[in-house]
């Protein structure tokens, strides 16, 4: 069945948004060489996306045959929910987006915890989440093409900014390159971030 998300996707692995796929559903039992009692019948959703960037095919490796079927990225779903179909699918990715989430310190900072002693381990723990809660805050405060991106792509286009500061008139100026992609996104975070906040209606 095709669908159209409402919203694009974007595909981490091609680089590339991702606004249509179509999704498929079978019956399917796992585990059938097992006794009877340990098989688990279950629905099949696999939900595929056209391959729009040839160069993110991955190749053969040597005496290893390559993807027979390049022209489309398969994500299989095995559940037992009796939601419908596409209701299902949707689910499924959204718990794909939480565990996304929880992965990126483990890659990042809990990846390298420095010691065998519990307390250093702990105090770097502290630094890694307020570390990723300041990296997200300023994701959602920078707003815009920055809404939902990965850690690594924050730091890129707002942590780590290519800019020179310079003092006049008891002032600090930032200077950033001219014609730089990430400067609205930063503009919003620093008035967002600097400025006091927006009046609400009580």
């Amino acid at each position: 069945m095709p669908i159209r998300y409402p919203n694009a996707i974007y595909d981490e692995h091609e680089q590339r948004w991702v606004s249509d796929a179509e999704v498929a559903e079978t019956t399917l039992t796992a585990f059938p060489g097992r006794r009877r009692r340990e098989q688990v019948t279950a629905r099949l959703i696999v939900r595929r996306v056209r391959r729009l960037n040839p160069a993110t095919v991955p190749a053969g490796q040597t005496g290893k045959q390559g993807e027979l079927f390049a022209v489309y990225r398969y994500h299989a779903v095995f559940t037992d929910s009796a939601e419908p179909m596409l209701a299902a699918e949707a689910t499924h990715r959204d718990h794909a987006i939480v565990e996304q989430a929880i992965a990126e310190p483990e890659n990042g900072p809990l990846a390298h915890l420095p010691s065998g002693v519990f307390t250093a381990n702990a105090a770097w723990l502290v630094c890694a989440a307020m570390a990723h809660n300041l990296t997200r805050a300023a994701d959602a405060l920078a707003g815009g093409r920055h809404a939902r991106t990965r850690t690594g792509t924050i730091r890129a286009q707002l942590i780590h900014t290519p800019a020179r500061l310079a003092h006049s008139a008891h002032r600090q100026v930032l200077h950033l390159p001219r014609d730089w992609p990430w400067e609205p996104g930063l503009d919003e975070l620093f008035r967002r971030a600097l400025h006091d906040p927006l009046a609400t209606a009580a």
